[in-house]
């Protein structure tokens, strides 16, 4: 009997038909290998101004220590004319420094955050509203449906506004000495009222605002007496003694 050997399978090829892989697009680019010269702010503004030709500039992130700009564009076809025209790209020497060939490659896609109302402040994070602020406690044997309110804040304000004018009024001032006599209204009632009102009368001062001085009195350990006659200390007599 003839037996037929079986057909060999040819070895996988190691080359691949298909051509270069296609460069990923991206709104962000990277210049690297920049000397510590082109940090200065005049060489800075220059370097913008050049890629800023290309399209509007997102964000420009220039990295001294690590010799790199960032910079993302507003769109990626923007990015992509950039990086074809620029890398490569030769600067010329100058006075200070030689002459340098401008390296410029892909990251990665950055995410343009549009603010959804006016002002910069909305392009931020921000911090999650409180849903409980720990100053209720909830009963010890909560009722059927019962559930938890939302509670508000502290009060910012430790004293009412009322009370901030009436204590501001209340200074002392030295055109008051000048003032006549009889009460001031600091703070009158509400048309109803009802409220607080404040009245303050001096009653330190006499006529033109002189001050007036109260007669000397007798003291008894430091209190008066006015329920008896006053005390006055007895001389005390000498010795017969001494009289002699």
């Amino acid at each position: 009997m003839n037996s037929t050997p079986p057909a060999r399978s040819s070895p996988p090829s190691l080359t691949s038909n298909s051509g270069p892989p296609t460069p990923r697009r991206t709104n962000t680019l990277v210049i690297t290998q920049l000397p510590a010269t082109f940090f200065e702010p005049v060489v800075l503004d220059a370097l913008r101004h050049h890629f800023a030709t290309y399209g509007p500039v997102y964000a420009w992130a220039p990295l001294k220590s690590f010799y790199r700009i960032i910079i993302v564009y507003h769109s990626e076809d923007d990015a992509e004319h950039a990086k074809e025209s620029c890398d490569h790209l030769i600067v010329g020497a100058t006075l200070i420094s030689p002459a340098v060939v401008l390296r410029v490659f892909r990251a990665d896609s950055t995410t343009i955050l549009t603010p959804s109302g006016s002002g910069e402040g909305n392009m931020y994070l921000r911090p999650p509203e409180h849903e409980k602020n720990f100053l209720i406690s909830p009963p010890g044997s909560p009722p059927v449906g019962w559930e938890p309110i939302r509670e508000e804040p502290p009060n910012p304000t430790p004293l009412a506004d009322d009370l901030i004018v009436a204590l501001k009024k209340l200074q002392v001032q030295e055109e008051s000495r000048h003032r006549g006599h009889g009460p001031e209204v600091l703070i009158e009632p509400d048309e109803d009222g009802v409220g607080i009102s404040v009245y303050v009368e001096d009653c330190s001062g006499g006529e033109g605002g002189q001050v007036q001085e109260e007669p000397e009195e007798d003291w008894v350990y430091g209190e008066t007496a006015p329920a008896r006659t006053r005390w006055k200390p007895v001389p005390t007599a000498l010795p017969p003694s001494i009289r002699a």
